[in-house]
């Protein structure tokens, strides 16, 4: 990642970049795994998707903000014959699960560590079997709220990457993003709530592994919702 590349505007990242300083292991990964992995935006993207993976997978995942990548690396490893693109900005994660994709030879991960709305304007068309967005930064103060991923653009983005009949899932302990979310989701003509009883948001979906973040909610006495959308047909 070149210093001009990370000096550019972003339109949905305002997080720090780096934390505390990589171990060894972690750095070798991060420079040889993550990139060997990383997808390139200055090519134009192929036009079967599946051509970025080694064994062209049929369905293929998208996770925006894997955050430690406890979930990614789980349905990775028990799901190889789908394919996983992970986005995540921040270094310290990146290079985390870089160890644990180089420590067990993954070869159904792809990565992005930038902005996700580049990565979803660059995919084509109806290429996705899902999207996931877990415990996304709340912006809790209202004069941040603009800058939540959920957003009405970024719903249409959604729904031009998805193919017909695919889910965005979207999981968060705030209650404030919780009902911002449904609220964006109902006022969108190409999405559906696939709730049909509270059982279907209070638990997680099933082969769910955690994620330190959702640990941390429970510590702090937060009850997190599970919500699951539907591209339409």
């Amino acid at each position: 990642m070149t210093e001009q590349r990370r000096s550019r505007a972003t339109e949905a990242f305002w997080g720090r970049r780096r934390g505390k300083s990589l171990k060894p292991a972690q750095a070798e990964a991060l420079d040889t795994v993550a990139r060997a992995r990383m997808l390139d935006l200055s090519e134009p993207a192929p036009s079967r998707l599946a051509d970025l993976f080694p064994h062209a997978p049929e369905t293929i995942h998208l996770e925006i903000g894997f955050g430690g990548g406890e979930h990614l690396a789980h349905h990775a490893r028990s799901r190889p014959e789908t394919g996983f693109i992970g986005v995540e900005p921040f270094v310290n994660s990146m290079a985390k699960l870089a160890a644990v994709i180089d420590d067990e030879g993954m070869e159904n991960i792809r990565l992005y560590d930038d902005d996700a709305t580049r990565l979803l304007d660059w995919l084509p068309e109806a290429s996705l079997d899902g999207i996931d967005l877990f415990y996304p930064d709340p912006w809790p103060k209202k004069k941040h709220w603009k800058r939540r991923f959920v957003s009405d653009v970024n719903l249409d983005r959604f729904a031009r990457v998805l193919k017909p009949g695919a889910t965005f899932r979207f999981a968060s302990d705030i209650d404030t993003y919780v009902n911002w979310t449904l609220l964006h989701v109902a006022r969108h003509d190409l999405f559906s709530w696939q709730a049909g009883k509270a059982e279907d948001w209070h638990s997680p979906w099933q082969g769910w592994p955690g994620t330190r973040y959702e640990a941390k909610a429970f510590r702090e006495g937060r009850t997190p919702a599970y919500l699951t959308f539907a591209r339409a047909p």
